[in-house]
């Protein structure tokens, strides 16, 4: 579940700028909140780097970020910013931005959300629709316990692939494709004795 820190007032601009530097902290509605994690979905979600980072490496199409990076790019609120598990932004949009502008300012092509056990289905929904309403173009919440994602897209459009299913990274990445399971793969302990 998420869990509201209620703050004793409305934070200032300075402590924002440092809540902005904290992995598992959002600020949405004027309210802090941090995000629920569990050791399988942040294993899930490093797995799913691990897979994009490996294509990106070779086709050096997108830059691919994990959860300590926020996207403050919501017109309706300017100080909201959200602190997807793993988000890819192509590398030509990335060009007319500052070295390093702290905050993402431009919204991700495609952002992944890995589900804990603490997650609330509707503050799940209620967060890819506002990606999807603020030019965020690919969402992918995954879900570790049944091993499926589900895909939302910028045209409304939603699919359910299951394990045994392909899963790409379409228009934002047209090379990029595994297999869902390849997202839930335990590594193999080492057998190395010293």
């Amino acid at each position: 579940m998420t869990q509201l820190i209620p703050p004793p007032s409305p934070p200032s601009e300075e402590e924002l700028l440092q809540l902005q530097h904290e992995a598992g902290i959002e600020f949405v509605n004027g309210q802090i909140l941090e995000k629920p994690v569990s050791k399988e979905s942040s294993r899930v979600a490093a797995q799913i780097i691990f897979l994009l980072q490996s294509h990106v490496r070779i086709a050096g199409r997108a830059e691919i970020y994990d959860c300590s990076l926020g996207y403050q790019c919501f017109p309706e609120e300017p100080a909201r910013f959200r602190k997807p598990d793993v988000s890819a932004v192509l590398v030509e949009r990335l060009k007319p931005l500052e070295p390093d502008p702290g905050l993402m300012p431009i919204p991700a092509d495609l952002v992944v959300e890995v589900i804990s056990p603490g997650d609330k289905a509707d503050e799940v929904a209620e967060k890819v629709e506002e990606y999807l309403a603020n030019g965020f173009k690919l969402v992918w919440v995954v879900h570790p316990n049944t091993r499926t994602v589900v895909i939302h897209r910028d045209d409304g459009s939603i699919a359910k692939l299951h394990q045994k299913d392909q899963i790409t990274g379409e228009s934002v990445l047209p090379d990029f494709n595994c297999n869902v399971a390849e997202f839930f793969i335990h590594p193999q302990p080492s057998t190395t004795s010293f």
